[in-house]
């Protein structure tokens, strides 16, 4: 029965895609207001709040969803990689939706040309320095997920916070952080190398808040920090609002008013001999009682 719901699901949704690009009818009701005009160009490029696969669970949540343009988030999955690109907010208005529009199909328009991140990097940089002249960098973050071994290949361009909650410790990940995409002509990017283990959850946060201090900001870094620490047992799904919701009651000052936040819970692979173990049990679950 289960299995025939699922089926169900996912036939309708695949037509309300498909029923999307031929009216208005859905995109209207999935709203509460009105969008402002730079809020409706970063809702039409935005690959939506949430993606999910066997490996993992990824959901994103970000303010103010109707009027800042300036969010930058995109995803891809295919059968052997998570590709996931977030970007540092630019600011309200509809330059800032402009560039993240810009950046957003730059990214798209090198990986679907088979580039790797330092070229996806490098395209989008080229693309954002020859409109802006440097005058409009994005900091970012390109990262590639091994969805058979959870190895990671990262491009830090600036770059959003990114932490690990891994079992009883929270931490944040430091990375080299090389120039903003658009800041200056030409620049060489290069990739690290991370691991994500099964049980891990990794927290993006991004917000426009300019250049940080000497080393970094650590009043935001205590209370994003302990807003991971107080959701941990908060679902994937719920856990970018909640956290939202945790900082915006630190004391004034501590976030600003644009911010995105992305949360990615990864399970790992199951071996084919533990999923075929797995699928046996579960057949032999009893049946629900007698009615």
């Amino acid at each position: 029965m289960t299995g025939e719901l699922a089926d169900i699901a996912e036939t309708l949704g695949h037509a309300l895609r498909v029923a999307d690009r031929h009216t208005d009818l859905y995109r209207r009701t999935r709203r509460a207001r009105a969008l402002s005009v730079p809020a409706e160009m970063q809702w039409g490029v935005l690959p939506g709040q949430a993606c999910t696969g066997a490996e993992f669970d990824l959901y994103a949540y970000w303010e103010p969803s109707y009027t800042s343009g300036g969010h930058v988030l995109d995803w891809c999955a295919t059968e052997e990689e998570l590709t996931l690109v977030v970007a540092d907010g630019t600011g309200p208005g509809a330059p800032s939706a402009l560039v993240s529009n810009l950046a957003l199909n730059a990214i798209r328009n090198a990986r679907r040309a088979g580039l790797d991140l330092v070229g996806q990097a490098s395209l989008t940089d080229q693309a954002l320095y020859g409109q802006h002249r440097g005058e409009r960098p994005l900091s970012a973050l390109l990262l590639s997920f091994a969805r058979a071994t959870g190895e990671v290949r990262v491009v830090d361009a600036g770059s959003p916070t990114v932490w690990r909650d891994r079992g009883a410790a929270t931490e944040r990940i430091e990375l080299e952080r090389q120039l903003p995409l658009g800041m200056f002509e030409d620049t060489v990017y290069a990739t690290q190398r991370l691991r994500v283990l099964p049980g891990d959850r990794l927290v993006f946060v991004a917000c426009d808040r300019g250049e940080p201090p000497p080393g970094g900001d650590a009043a935001l870094d205590r209370a994003v920090r302990r807003a991971i620490e107080r959701t941990r047992r908060t679902s994937c799904a719920d856990t970018p609002r909640a956290l939202v919701r945790e900082l915006r009651e630190e004391p004034p000052g501590g976030l600003p008013d644009d911010v995105l936040v992305l949360c990615l819970d990864w399970h790992g692979r199951v071996p084919a001999e533990r999923r075929a173990v797995t699928d046996e049990e579960h057949r032999r679950l009893p049946g629900p009682p007698a009615v």
